[in-house]
């Protein structure tokens, strides 16, 4: 690979020991895919859990966090995705000391490295959205796909040393979705139905997901009867992300790199691969509709934006649940909810608002053991596609049945 005289100066150690290890990670991984050089980043976004990162990840985080200050900080714009808990929350949760102990433990040595503690999946929608061309090296499948795909923004899925990499050297691997050969479209999806319900949203998203299966691959969508909202392509994205691995999609006419179909494409557009109602259909019956032995309702994966808190407040207002509804929120959003009254409305219900946490990255399996939770509603279609493998049974359902199940209580 090629590096510049700065980049070679980091990986001789004359910028200290964090970004000489971190350099030394991106020519690796650049190695790996193929990269020719680095590109200069703007911004990164952090995926480092602590339920991922484990003992020795945190660890290591305070080793670099212990070097000295002009060796460890960060040297651009750099934040994090949801942590492992909501703290003023964790023992309503039944979440064990330990799990905020090594929260918290993580968190300091973030902030020792700079990285602002922002906590959410949604910056797109709440913290310095890219613009087009902007070279960010962003964490979150849900972040990547939806940058690429509605902002024109550029980034790779990275993992999270390759994000913190990324902040302390201002450079990331050319590769992949830095290109643009890789931003062209590789599949052709006509739809024949446009969703309404921001699960329907995500269930497409799984749909078309499922059809394309490989990280490398773009689908274009035509056919929509209209414009989706942020929020609903929030849901799709993310879950096109969970279901095939996806990083970039195109919806032709709609997004900046699909003005016209054939922008989308290098050349002609293959046959279209048609999509029904009855497609999405069949992918939401696949979670069942047994709701009468519900024992928690969340809404998370991703974090809900201020207008899904203000329709969820709509929803309940006037109600009590009668099983656990846990709605999950940013650290950005929550202050408005607050400030609005619309969190107020929301726990009047009995249910809880949680913040700068996300459900499946929380402890899920603890999480369900301590409390006795095992069938979950949602109108998350990623968060249906995760949660199996944390032991729950899911049902994806419409934001307004899961209040009805969550209001209606447990019936037998």
């Amino acid at each position: 690979m090629r590096l510049d005289e700065e980049a070679e100066a980091m990986r001789r150690g004359e910028l200290g020991r964090a970004r000489q290890w971190a350099i030394e990670h991106q020519v690796r991984v650049g190695r790996y895919f193929g990269a020719n050089d680095l590109v200069s980043v703007t911004q990164a976004h952090i995926m480092a859990d602590t339920e991922s990162l484990g003992e020795a990840g945190v660890a290591w985080l305070e080793h670099l966090a212990a070097l000295p200050k002009a060796e460890r900080r960060v040297r651009i714009p750099t934040i994090t995705d949801p942590r492992g808990t909501d703290f003023g929350a964790a023992q309503r949760l039944r979440q064990q000391a330990w799990m905020t102990t090594l929260e918290q433990r993580a968190i300091t040595a973030f902030e020792e490295l700079g990285v602002l503690m922002t906590n959410t999946c949604i910056n797109y929608q709440t913290i310095m959205p890219p613009i087009p061309g902007e070279h960010v090296a962003y964490g979150d499948t849900g972040v990547v796909i939806y940058c690429n795909s509605v902002l024109g923004a550029r980034s790779n899925f990275e993992g999270g040393p390759s994000a913190l990499a990324a902040g302390l050297t201002g450079r990331t691997p050319r590769y992949g979705y830095h290109l643009d050969a890789q931003r062209r479209g590789t599949l052709l999806v006509e739809l024949a139905w446009t969703p309404g319900a921001l699960h329907e949203w995500g269930a497409l998203g799984g749909v078309v997901g499922r059809l394309a299966g490989d990280y490398w691959r773009v689908p274009v969508i035509t056919g929509l009867s209209r414009i989706p909202g942020s929020d609903e392509v929030k849901h799709f994205g993310a879950a096109m992300a969970s279901f095939g691995s996806i990083a970039m999609f195109h919806l032709a006419g709609v997004t900046p790199e699909a003005r016209r179909l054939e922008d989308a494409f290098d050349g002609t557009p293959p046959k279209p691969v048609l999509v029904t109602e009855q497609d999405v259909r069949t992918l939401l019956s696949g979670y069942g509709t047994d709701t009468d032995t519900v024992d928690v309702v969340v809404f998370s994966a991703p974090q809900l934006s201020l207008m899904e808190m203000q329709s969820l407040a709509d929803l309940l207002d006037g109600r009590r649940v009668g099983v656990p509804l846990l709605a999950v929120t940013s650290p950005q959003v929550k202050p408005d909810a607050d400030r609005m009254g619309i969190t107020a409305r929301i726990e009047a219900s009995g249910a809880m608002v949680l913040t700068g946490m996300c459900f499946y990255q929380s402890y899920a399996r603890e999480l369900a053991e301590a409390n006795g939770w095992k069938r979950l509603a949602t109108n998350s279609a990623k968060l249906t596609n995760i949660l199996g493998g944390y032991g729950y049974r899911p049902v994806l359902l419409s934001a307004e049945h899961c209040v009805e199940v969550a209001c209606g209580g447990k019936q037998s």
